[in-house]
């Protein structure tokens, strides 16, 4: 797939699509071999179990709210104009903690098979399916702690 000139508009994502994944918005706003970027939206006490990107760097500018997240088992916290890098391979878990949203421009590099993930999650509500889905598409996610 190969980038094309143009504009995505203010508030939509690529062909008007929007996924619903496990409560969170993610729109898709920039696909190329190279990258994928996707808009998203996390309500309060959504989050991202530790997991890891196998074949991808990924990256999160936070635009609003504040994020907790599990860095290679450190906590970290992020809030409005943090920019969070996570190497590929790096374990890594994404929690909104807080009583507001946190809206967030996630992308990653190369795009890999992350946007086919999210196509096949869309609206799947479980959690068991989301975990072997992911797996297929090189994302890993870790078996809780105990």
């Amino acid at each position: 797939m190969q980038e094309t000139a143009g504009i995505t508009p203010a508030g939509e994502g690529i062909g008007g699509v929007v996924w619903n994944i496990l409560g969170q918005t993610y729109k898709p706003r920039q696909l190329s071999a190279n990258s994928f970027a996707f808009d998203t939206l996390f309500p309060p006490g959504t989050f991202v179990p530790p997991h890891i990107h196998t074949t991808q760097d990924e990256y999160i500018h936070i635009l609003e709210g504040n994020f907790e997240f599990l860095l290679d088992g450190q906590v970290a916290h992020s809030g409005p104009g943090d920019l969070i890098r996570l190497p590929m391979g790096l374990p890594h878990g994404i929690f909104n903690k807080s009583s507001a949203p946190v809206r967030a421009l996630f992308w990653v590099a190369p795009s890999r098979k992350l946007f086919e993930l999210f196509s096949r999650i869309h609206n799947l509500t479980d959690p068991e399916q989301v975990v072997r889905i992911s797996a297929e598409c090189e994302v890993d996610f870790l078996p809780p702690p105990g």
